[in-house]
């Protein structure tokens, strides 16, 4: 739409000029019960303005307007409004503006968000606006440093409950002229951004508690209302105990770190459905997705993540709501603070205690990839205009910053950082900074001065690019450390040498045979390519020589080859969680960069992840290995490995502890890799029905069709209804299931998580009509609600079958332009990353890549950022390929 895409320049521009007294927001929503696809949006916003005369706009997405008055004088709607903007000329000091509107329901999560629950066919309403969606909902200034207070009127269904980011003033008003309707008003919020107010609306199921404590005068009570909601039919399955529970505990913990009272009066906690995000910090009514509700088991990971998520998302309420960044440039002053606290947090104040280590195995893995990506960028980023913004909710942006924060720590130390967070939410509460201000507070209670902070923001959040570090010693004739050395290295693209505090761990076997640590220092790593460590002279040469040991840096670990013939033989006896997560991390990284080659990493996963403890970084394990057999392995060698990583996955599910997360795992594991055997299913049934062991071409995928029908069985392993799924998608993927067992399958789950589950079967089957049907359901219409667009393109993407995808390749460059400008950025994004050919996977579709990229330069820079993503990991993909050694060699 024209000036959609708000530029930084004209927020820059706009907020020099106005600022704002207040909204007032009436939404009638009503017609969710009906089909018309609109609800009416009434908006009176008070504003002032600094040079009376001057011309402005606000912000407005709209199916149509009826009527604009500005300052008691009509504007006509035909002349002010073009589809996104509303045009404001000739301002006074003070202004009012009054805006009547329908706007559109949606079904991509962007806006207000329609869903239907095919259990009851009762209807559900969300908000989600970040960084710009407000607009689809009400009229606004959509940038995030013009704040101000909202009251917000919202007429529903009378047995519907309806929540916003303040408590309601009171009950509930009649309608004039219908019963089946009621009018709730909200008080006031304290002065927030747009894209963090929040409605919510649809006959929810509540559950509630109060948190309370002393404030810090020891004399008053704060007293906190919490609510938690899912829709009526995911009731059963709601563990609201365990939601509270996290929750007051992490009150707690902010509470007493921030020195700042919880300033948003209630805590909501909404689980909605089709949700684009993990959740999101709207003040006082926070929305989660709603599969953190579990309707079958889940490992004890899936519980810490979501007790990471409460988290992240509460740390929000002073990192984001109470001071919020300027402009997206520095969206990283609340996502990196949220994702580091996240985990810091948990770790304090929970049972949750393997934070640090999903960080350093999961987060950081995403924040590696990211960083070496050609679009990489600096932590403090340049964001030209609302499209970049929207890609900025990236690994660098939370998981780099995190772990660079994580470093800050390190370096300034705990009491100095949390002393300079209690300082920042006094001196800018309810206001808007910038990484100065943070850093201010920093050089204050740190005692390092302005200008070690300013050369530590340059070096840290001012540059991109990740470092190696590697250890080099020698060692005497005695088998003692006779000089030891950290090699830094920097990305060529990005040739940043940093400062870094690391510890550096020693670890060697004992007579047992495990492998334990005998000695750690801290020291200070200097921005060179060299840095001494005198100080480990003399000490005994370890088998393993672990950099960054605690995980205290951002970095890629590098192994001396003695470290990594250790690892190589004695892994699985790495007696210490977060060490043995580093190392899986960095033989990961090898692999992603071509040094470890893609079977060796296979083989220390068929060999020791079957040791792993931590569930979590046993399930990212598994996540790995698949992307490893799709990816990078060698193509003449994907046969043979993918039935080894068959096997060796139904191997370990037999060995498992009956019942055990990691039983489970395996499981899915197994079913993840079982289609790789397609080709000897019939064989391995005959060899088990002529009482054989089955082992051979087929006996994975046999194992699995056995266990869907019930004439299979392991010890402890529950084949419920999330696992019958996963095991009907891999029978699916093979040819053994067709159309009539998935229907049956969406007979026995016929909810919105079944059906989602059902069209990623059905994409998923190994024909050339499925991939037609999948393509076409997508590409040639734009109602297909957000998670079923990520549902085919999931099933359409299948390794098994590669052929049936090369058909595609060409449609695909020719359709990237026409969707990015006619579908919401958010389902344009699913279809480019979601339908790009990396699993073709030739040189060919490299130049191809190459070519539309040439061609189309003045294409919208969002969009080719995105392709330009897709082309790095296809080129990372088949330089691992090549790396990885050839067929038969040992």
């Amino acid at each position: 739409m024209p000036g959609s895409n708000l530029t930084r320049d004209e927020a820059r521009e706009r907020a020099r000029i106005l600022s704002v007294d207040g909204y007032d927001v009436h939404l009638d929503l009503r017609s969710a019960l009906g089909d018309s696809g609109r609800f009416r949006s009434r908006t009176v916003l008070r504003f002032r303005c600094a040079e009376p005369g001057a011309h402005s706009f606000a912000d407005l997405i709209a199916s149509e307007v009826h009527r604009v008055e500005l300052n008691g004088r009509e504007l006509d709607p035909a002349e002010v409004f073009d589809g996104s903007r509303v045009l404001l000329p000739s301002l006074a000091a003070e202004n009012t503006l009054t805006v009547d509107a329908d706007c559109a329901y949606s079904h991509t999560g962007e806006g207000l968000h329609r869903f239907v629950d095919p259990v009851d066919g009762e209807v559900y309403l969300y908000t989600h606006y970040e960084p710009a969606d407000a607009r689809r909902v009400f009229t606004n200034f959509e940038q995030p440093d013009l704040k101000a207070p909202f009251s917000f009127k919202v007429t529903a269904p009378a047995d519907w409950q309806v929540l916003a980011n303040s408590p309601a003033g009171g009950d509930p008003l009649p309608v004039e002229g219908d019963d089946s309707a009621l009018t709730w008003e909200f008080a006031p919020t304290p002065r927030i951004s747009t894209y963090i107010t929040a409605v919510v609306a649809g006959p929810y199921h509540v559950a509630t508690d109060t948190w309370s404590r002393l404030l810090y005068d020891g004399r008053t009570t704060l007293d906190v209302p919490l609510r938690a909601l899912c829709r009526k039919s995911l009731a059963p399955y709601f563990d609201s105990d365990e939601i509270f529970t996290v929750t007051r505990q992490g009150l707690d913990f902010f509470h007493d770190e921030f020195d700042y009272p919880y300033p948003f009066g209630k805590y909501d906690q909404a689980f909605v459905p089709e949700y684009n995000i993990g959740a999101m910090e709207n003040p006082g009514l926070v929305t989660f997705r709603e599969e953190f509700i579990y309707r079958s088991k889940v490992t004890e990971a899936a519980y810490e993540s979501r007790a990471n998520v409460i988290l992240h998302e509460m740390a929000h309420m002073w990192f984001g709501d109470l001071v919020t960044p300027q402009w997206w440039d520095d969206l990283w002053l609340k996502e990196s603070f949220a994702d580091f606290m996240g985990a810091f947090s948990q770790v304090a104040a929970t049972r949750y205690q393997a934070g640090w280590i999903t960080f350093a195995n999961r987060r950081k893995a995403w924040a590696y990839r990211q960083d070496q990506l050609p679009t990489t960028h600096p932590i403090t980023a340049d964001i030209r205009d609302l499209e970049d913004a929207k890609l900025n909710f990236d690994g660098i942006t939370y998981a780099k910053g995190a772990s660079v924060l994580k470093q800050l720590v390190a370096y300034v130390g705990r009491d100095a950082f949390f002393e300079g967070a209690r300082r920042y939410f006094k001196r800018h509460a309810f206001g808007n900074t910038t990484l100065d201000d943070l850093l201010a507070v920093l050089a204050e209670t740190s005692g390092r001065g302005s200008e070690a902070m300013a050369e530590w923001s340059r070096a840290w959040l001012q540059t991109a690019g990740v470092n190696a570090l590697t250890p080099e010693l020698t060692a005497d004739q005695d088998g003692r450390i006779a000089s030891f050395a950290v090699l830094q290295e920097a990305d060529p693209a990005h040739p940043v040498l940093r400062p870094h505090r690391i510890a550096i761990g020693l670890y060697s076997r004992t007579a047992d045979g495990e492998l334990v640590r005998t000695d750690q220092i801290e020291t200070d790593v200097r921005p060179e390519a060299r840095t001494e460590v005198p100080e480990l002279a003399g000490r005994e040469r370890p088998d393993l020589v672990l950099v960054n040991d605690a995980d205290l840096t951002y970095c890629k670990i590098r192994f001396d080859a003695a470290s990594l013939d250790t690892l190589r033989s004695s892994l699985g006896s790495l007696t210490d969680p977060l060490a043995r997560a580093l190392a899986w991390s960095a033989l990961w990284n090898l692999t992603r960069d071509g040094l470890l080659p893609a079977r060796d990493y296979l083989a220390l996963v068929l060999r020791f992840a079957g040791q792993e403890s931590d569930i979590g970084v046993l399930q990212q394990l598994h996540l790995n290995a698949s992307a490893t057999l799709d990816s990078y392995v060698a193509p003449a060698a994907r046969g043979t490995a993918g039935r080894e990583l068959a096997a060796g996955a139904a191997r370990e599910l037999r060995a498992a502890a009956p019942g055990s997360d990691q039983q489970l795992a395996w499981a899915r594991f197994l079913a993840a890799t079982a289609d790789a055997t397609a080709g000897g299913v019939a064989d391995a049934t005959a060899d088990r029905a002529e009482g054989g062991d089955g082992v051979g071409d087929g006996a994975e995928l046999a194992l699995v069709a056995g266990l869907l029908a019930g004439t299979e069985r392991i010890d402890g392993l529950e084949i419920d209804q999330e696992l019958r799924w996963a095991l009907t998608q891999c029978l699916a993927a093979a040819g053994l299931a067709g159309t009539d067992a998935i229907e049956a399958e969406l007979a026995r789950d016929n909810t919105a998580s079944g059906q989602r589950l059902a069209t990623q079967a059905r994409a998923a089957l190994p024909t050339a009509e499925a991939k037609s049907q999948a393509w076409h359901r997508v590409m040639d219409r734009d109602d297909l609600p957000n998670a079923l667009v990520e549902a085919n393109a999931s099933g359409f993407q299948q390794a098994g079958r590669r052929e049936l995808l090369e058909p595609y390749v060409e449609p695909y460059f020719e359709i990237l332009e026409k969707v990015w400008a006619e579908r919401t950025i958010e389902n344009a994004m699913r279809i480019v990353r979601g339908f790009f050919p990396a699993l073709v996977g030739s040189e060919q579709v490299l130049a191809r890549t190459d070519a539309w990229l040439d061609e189309h330069a003045d294409a919208a820079p969002a969009l080719r950022r995105l392709v330009l993503e897709c082309r790095d990991d296809l080129a990372r993909a088949l330089r691992a390929q090549a790396a990885d050694r050839p067929e038969g060699s040992s």
